[in-house]
């Protein structure tokens, strides 16, 4: 590679390392007030709640990286993206069905995680910055993790949500 092309890659690579902090930290925003609202769902608040730790290893894996690379986060994408964050939770919190808007909500974010990770894993290796790998893969196996719960979980949080309404029970979260 090049050393102009492999400096643009590298500089892709440091703004991909930024945009994933900012984005784990719109995670944290979306999931925190969700799981405080929680009553009814409690295997979904836990899994929220051993998430919300992942992500918060993450955010530092992410620090770690970028500090590797004589760079920092950016405070403006952070302070945006856990913005967004928040109001998104607070626009689902007012919905009758909150917790399936939640659901469909988190694993569309997932899956948006995971495709980052994997784009970062490849500039990282393409700029030789191995040591990158194994952090950015244990984020991806830990959002692959979330990914495939929510997706084996929608099923029985859905009849669940439907059984609450037939009843009469607060169902929305």
């Amino acid at each position: 590679m090049d050393a102009n092309l492999k400096s643009e890659t590298r500089s892709t690579f440091v703004t991909g390392l930024r945009n994933a902090h900012a984005m784990e930290n719109q995670a944290l925003s979306i999931m925190r007030p969700q799981v405080e609202r929680i009553e009814n769902y409690p295997e979904v608040a836990e899994r929220l709640r051993q998430h919300i730790a992942e992500t918060e290893g993450q955010i530092k894996r992410l620090e770690d990286l970028l500090e590797g690379v004589e760079e920092d986060s950016s405070t403006i994408k952070d302070t945006l993206m856990s913005a967004v964050g928040s109001v998104a939770a607070m626009g689902h919190s007012m919905a009758g069905d909150e917790i399936l808007k939640n659901s469909f909500a988190n694993f569309a974010f997932e899956n948006y995680e995971i495709a980052a990770y994997k784009s970062l894993i490849t500039l990282g290796r393409a700029i030789g910055y191995d040591q990158a790998t194994d952090s950015l893969q244990q984020s991806l196996e830990e959002e692959q993790a979330m990914a495939t719960w929510l997706d084996q979980n929608l099923e029985a949080v859905t009849l669940q949500y439907a059984h609450l309404k037939e009843a009469g029970e607060p169902a929305k979260s």
